[in-house]
């Protein structure tokens, strides 16, 4: 028998460890981006995996009255956390700065992440099977991709 499972054969490999789980969130549309970060909070409970919650801001902001947008998104992000407890898990917040494809994958490099949990579409695309940002997570990313859809 398995140490570890015992369906499996004693010479059979254990799956892929999680240890570390990455949830890109676009807080300005949480109400509908909420089940990426609860189906990563879950994940990361039922695997004991560190979980980073990142948020991508523009690099320019539209919005004239924010000055600081690493401090006012950051702000954002804890204030998120702090409404939306991942109790048992370790929780690391991020905030990065540009195309929103491009910097989840070039993160989920960078810190050696082994699944990244996301939400499938942009809520303005309905036509599309996968948003295009998911889809370029899903093309370009090294590790897992699991796409949870609205």
């Amino acid at each position: 028998m398995h140490p570890r499972n015992p369906f499996l054969p004693k010479d059979c490999p254990m799956a892929r460890e999680t240890k570390l789980i990455l949830c890109p969130v676009n807080l300005r549309h949480i109400k509908l981006e909420y089940n990426a970060y609860q189906e990563a909070v879950e994940m990361a409970q039922r695997r004991g995996a560190k979980l980073i919650v990142a948020t991508i801001a523009p690099e320019i902001e539209r919005n004239l009255n924010i000055y600081d947008s690493d401090k006012y998104w950051g702000d954002e992000l804890k204030k998120f956390i702090a409404a939306h407890p991942a109790t048992g898990v370790e929780v690391e917040t991020v905030v990065r700065k540009g195309a929103v494809h491009r910097q989840i994958v070039k993160l989920a490099d960078e810190r050696g992440v082994d699944v990244i949990v996301m939400e499938s579409a942009n809520p303005k695309v309905k036509d599309y099977l996968l948003g295009t940002t998911s889809s370029h997570v899903v093309t370009h990313a090294e590790c897992s991709v699991y796409v949870v859809r609205n």
